[in-house]
């Protein structure tokens, strides 16, 4: 059990220090110049989650499970505070305090949601207390599934406008994923009578299929706005991060089917 918690443990430290780094980054890139205190803040959490990245990257799976143990209490300190940060930052728009600024309130609450999903991981590993199976593939494809759909309407509101095609792509995503997270609901306010096993393989082929397309989207779609070959404001580090995380929540629907059924995990690489 030990070398699994280790396991565990530096697997999402690893995947969500380097996303919280990259959060600080566009961040600091959506805000105005005069915005002084905000991006040195920004700059500041950017430089403590590279550090955490790289200790993390340092650790082997042979290193004594207390050690992990106490790094996760002190990675659970820094995303507590960029999560407040993150929520300032969203009170600010919302009031109206920051006009002219580049951040969507709806990517900053998104941030923020994934600051606690990783900080409510580090306390559940610590504790030993990770969810049964049936309530895990529930809870954590609903999580998912709004983070795709936010990343669809992100992209669709990112791109210049005269990218009429790729907009209707991003948009039908956005509309496609909403309509899973609406059934993912469904499935969750059903339970424990929706976990049975054939319910949920079936749940996480559906989503399976449609974050594989959207995965290949957001493929196609960095690797042109690296080649500089559309319009758009989109970061290319911007996009390389969604496609991280639709491939990140494509590993844990591989994981929950060989939990659930026994089926050998199929990897794809890309």
């Amino acid at each position: 059990m030990s070398e699994e918690f280790v396991s565990r443990s530096l697997e999402e430290l690893r995947f969500w220090s380097r996303i919280m780094k990259e959060h600080s980054l566009f961040l600091k890139l959506g805000f105005r110049c005069e915005d002084k205190q905000l991006i040195s803040e920004a700059d500041h959490f950017y430089a403590l989650f590279e550090s955490i990245e790289n200790r993390a990257n340092a650790f082997t799976i042979g290193t004594d499970p207390n050690v992990i143990r106490k790094f996760n209490e002190e990675v659970y300190q820094a995303v507590s505070f960029i999560w407040a940060f993150k929520r300032k930052v969203l009170g600010l728009i919302v009031t109206c305090q920051l006009p002219g600024a580049n951040n969507f309130p709806l990517l900053v609450d998104h941030v923020s949601r994934e600051a606690n999903y990783f900080r409510n991981r580090l306390s559940e590993l610590n504790l030993g207390r990770l969810e049964p199976l049936p309530d895990a593939i529930i809870d954590e494809n609903v999580f998912f599934l709004r983070i795709m759909a936010d990343h669809a309407k992100f992209i669709s509101h990112l791109l210049d406008p005269s990218e009429r095609k790729l907009v209707e792509q991003a948009n039908h995503f956005s509309q496609e994923f909403d309509q899973l997270l609406f059934q993912a609901r469904d499935l969750e306010s059903m339970r424990p009578q929706s976990q049975t096993v054939p319910l949920l393989d079936q749940f996480l082929d559906q989503n399976r299929v449609s974050v594989k397309s959207l995965r290949d989207f957001k493929k196609t779609a960095r690797d042109l706005i690296e080649a500089c070959r559309i319009k758009s404001i989109i970061h290319p580090l911007l996009a390389d991060h969604v496609f991280r995380e639709a491939e990140h929540f494509l590993f844990i629907i591989d994981m929950f089917e060989n939990s659930l059924t026994g089926k050998p995990v199929q990897m794809d690489v890309h």
